[in-house]
């Protein structure tokens, strides 16, 4: 079984060039994640394939044609079969990583893109969508969000990474930043890796990782400590050494 993403763009090469490196390439050549980008303009019907027009009521920018999406989405359903809706926007939901968790579990997603000022409000009242923001900021269009998302996912799939117990210790996984990590060499300018981690001794250092992530959690993201209090259990208890 494998993931079945349809991206709706005016961009399609650009979210191909992202489907060609790092995890989501390896996600696609194993079969785990089929992505389809497809072009907004093939759902137009006028010569220079228009998917947006000025806004009723005056004002900047352009606004993006309710018919083209409309059209796109019931192609994609009537060619594939229901799927979980997502329409990335500023309004939506802040996207996190329980959220990428949930959506993993979905067997197929649409991804639609927004450019210039807006989509027509039509779009998201005619069609039930789950609304998803990236963060508090603007961005040119939904192309990154959706990059975003499809990075996101093709790290929970399974058979992706080379090492599956990675994505349970890494930074939100159990509701804190991660640990700090060290490599080759022991000692570079005056920098040494802590003993603790060339001791040999897995609990300590499984003890040592705990602490760490719960301070930098504290210091950077407090906030996630309210979301997600530390389980009370032996790794919480700091070493006397």
């Amino acid at each position: 079984m494998s993931m079945q993403v349809h991206v709706i763009t005016i961009f399609p090469a650009l979210i191909e060039s992202f489907l060609s490196f790092g995890i989501p390439r390896i996600a696609r050549e194993k079969g785990k994640m089929v992505v389809e980008a497809v072009d907004l303009r093939s759902f137009t019907g006028d010569v220079h394939r228009t998917v947006d027009d000025r806004p009723f009521g005056g004002g900047p920018g352009m606004v993006m044609l309710a018919p083209p999406v409309f059209d796109a989405v019931e192609s994609i359903e009537n060619q594939h079969g229901s799927a979980h809706r997502i329409l990335l926007t500023p309004t939506g939901r802040p996207l996190n990583q329980q959220i990428l968790k949930e959506l993993v579990t979905e067997d197929r997603l649409i991804l639609l893109c927004g450019r210039y000022e807006g989509i027509d409000e039509r779009v998201r009242t005619g069609l039930e969508w789950d609304e998803i923001s990236i963060g508090d900021y603007v961005l040119s269009g939904g192309e990154v969000p959706a990059m975003v998302i499809l990075d996101g996912l093709a790290r929970l799939l399974p058979e992706v990474l080379g090492h599956p117990e990675s994505v349970q210790q890494e930074s939100f996984e159990q509701g804190l930043l991660d640990a700090p990590h060290y490599t080759r060499p022991r000692s570079f300018r005056g920098m040494d890796v802590p003993d603790v981690l060339l001791s040999g001794n897995h609990a300590a250092v499984e003890r040592w990782r705990r602490e760490q992530a719960l301070r930098l959690t504290q210091e950077k993201r407090a906030d996630l400590l309210a979301d997600h209090p530390p389980k009370s259990d032996s790794t919480t208890r700091t070493e006397s050494r």
